[in-house]
């Protein structure tokens, strides 16, 4: 594997720059040998915090769709690359016989920055995958009731349905208004639909469309008073907002590390607490179903191995941990802290440029922001197959910014959500409000 120094990095170099203040922005010399790349505490938002080709990203485009699929720098990808290197020379070895200690080692790194036992943490392919896990594996009764809201992520939402379909339960959705102005317009909607029959609620840590942190912490605790486990989205919310899963209280909790974490396509995870565990199996059942083991619990064993698959992803989510912690002298609480002061000045920009008010108070962002746009002509609505807005299409081909445009709650009602990572900067959120008024003039 790569020394703790870096040595996988690509080759590339970043010299000192200096704003008209004179302000040192960033020293990186980057090569085979070199150390990590480090920033100077409290990195401005007006330029990258670091040098952007620490990325693949394509530099003709203003990339403002991170929370999307996210996006795994050069050396992250180079550790992955080791690590199925390392399979493919001895597969039986590694994949049999020491694949499980490597998972556990992963696994421990990452409990130990969500705020969990590692023991209570099994890696997965995506978030979606998570969901679906729990939700295949708790019985539901006819007349049971499962609730979500309206900012629900579309494919945990239809997972939502599909479990109450097939139970003859019923799907209740809490309607949540977007814009708003306190803690309570978020949580009040959703209690006043539990009832007696409510047996599990799906919430959001960070919503996808409409990029706000909820009082997720609060919003557990209510539901856990009223008899009523939850399910908890986070896909969004390792690497944007500080986690700590014991604190949150919840019975489920599942998050992608591919996102704010910066790890490889295919890292992500899901959290049981212990009393939960018996009740949750695997999408794939496989050898450990019915293993004689009893060094390890159930849990660990069937999740660990559900057939041969490529690990690669998830053992190189340390890295991406320590990688990105490693960009600002600050550590982890920095990148929170410039990428979230980067979304909230970008969004004032946007909203300046629009004429309309901020849609929410600026404690509910985090790196996410969505910004209310004028509702969209009959021509000028989603196209299938893609599903996409024909101003979306224009603003990638016409001034390379590639930004996505949601709709919320439904057509032709539509947001704007951009994302703000270490390789974007305040000039190209005005070159996106610029753009977006001209294009939207033309409508």
């Amino acid at each position: 594997m790569a020394r703790a120094g870096g040595a996988c990095l690509a080759e590339g170099h970043f010299r000192p720059t200096r704003d008209p203040e004179h302000r040192t922005l960033a020293v990186l010399t980057i090569n085979r040998h070199s150390r990590p790349p480090v920033v100077m505490k409290n990195a401005p938002i007006d330029r990258p915090a670091v040098d952007p080709s620490l990325w693949l990203l394509d530099p003709e485009i203003a990339f403002f769709s991170h929370g999307v699929f996210g996006a795994c720098p050069r050396h992250v990808l180079a550790v992955q690359s080791e690590w199925r290197e390392r399979l493919e020379r001895r597969p039986v070895q590694f994949l049999a016989r020491e694949l499980e200690g490597h998972l556990d080692t992963a696994r421990k790194s990452l409990a130990d920055f969500i705020g969990a036992d590692a023991d209570d943490v099994a890696f997965m392919p995506n978030a979606t995958a998570g969901v679906n896990t729990v939700l295949r594996s708790l019985v539901f009764q006819p007349g049971d009731e499962l609730l979500v809201t309206d900012y629900a992520y579309n494919a945990c939402r239809n997972a939502i349905g599909f479990a109450a379909e097939r139970a003859s339960a019923k799907a209740v959705v809490a309607r949540i208004p977007f814009p708003f102005r306190n803690d309570d317009e978020l949580i009040a909607p959703i209690l006043e639909r539990v009832t007696p029959r409510t047996r599990l609620a799906m919430i959001d840590h960070v919503t996808s469309q409409t990029g706000v942190v909820m009082p997720i912490e609060r919003l557990v605790s209510e539901l856990k008073r009223r008899g009523v486990d939850t399910l908890v989205d986070g896909a969004h919310a390792p690497g944007m907002v500080p986690v700590d899963i014991k604190k949150v209280g919840a019975a489920y909790y599942t998050a992608n590390c591919h996102k704010w974490l910066c790890a490889p396509k295919g890292a992500a995870f899901l959290y049981v607490a212990r009393d939960k565990q018996n009740s949750i199996s695997p999408l794939i059942i496989s050898n450990g179903a019915n293993t004689r083991r009893t060094d390890r619990s159930r849990f660990l064993i069937e999740f660990a191995w559900q057939g041969t698959w490529d690990p690669a992803a998830c053992l190189s989510v340390p890295e991406a941990v320590r990688f990105i912690g490693s960009l600002l002298s600050g550590g982890w609480p920095e990148v929170m802290a410039r990428n979230c002061a980067l979304a909230l000045a970008a969004r004032k920009i946007l909203c300046a440029a629009l004429q309309i008010d901020e849609p929410c108070p600026e404690k509910f962002i985090g790196s996410l922001a969505a910004i209310p746009l004028p509702d969209a002509a009959p021509d000028a609505l989603p196209r299938l197959p893609l599903n996409e807005y024909p101003l979306q299409d224009i603003l990638r081909e016409k001034h390379q910014i590639e930004v996505p445009i949601i709709s919320w709650p439904a057509p032709p009602k539509r947001l704007l959500r951009l994302s703000a990572q270490l390789y974007n900067s305040l000039p190209q959120f005005e070159k996106l409000a610029q753009g977006l008024v001209e294009v939207l003039k033309c409508e």
